[in-house]
């Protein structure tokens, strides 16, 4: 297995393009004192989508693969929750949470 198996992935692709935004869109606006709880969990849930795949995606057995694909839908889902609370509660603009929220919806289509 090799990382051009993996960017052959059009799920893998768009969920890790989905963390790195994050990275760069919310992370770096979050209050110091949410570095080590919000910051954290948003952190670990947006890189969970993408690593599950490429977990699942180097199993032998199909259902396997099933299974890390669910764990994937559940870290997905924990982000979007993350996120929502971010934009509630004044930490994240509309425009950004609306267009990570439409990126998660198409991740979750494939």
């Amino acid at each position: 297995m090799s990382v051009d198996g993996l960017k052959r992935l059009k799920v893998w692709e768009k969920a890790k393009d989905f963390a790195v935004k994050i990275y760069k869109q919310v992370l770096p606006l979050l209050p110091q004192e949410e570095k080590w709880s919000l910051n954290q969990q948003i952190r670990r849930s947006s890189t969970s989508i993408s690593a599950n795949i490429a977990e699942g995606h180097g199993r032998f057995y199909y259902q396997d693969n099933v299974r890390f694909c669910y764990n994937a839908r559940g870290s997905l889902e924990e982000t979007l929750s993350h996120l929502i609370v971010c934009f509630e509660a004044g930490l994240i603009a509309e425009t950004v949470y609306k267009e990570l929220e439409s990126e998660g919806e198409e991740i979750e289509k494939c």
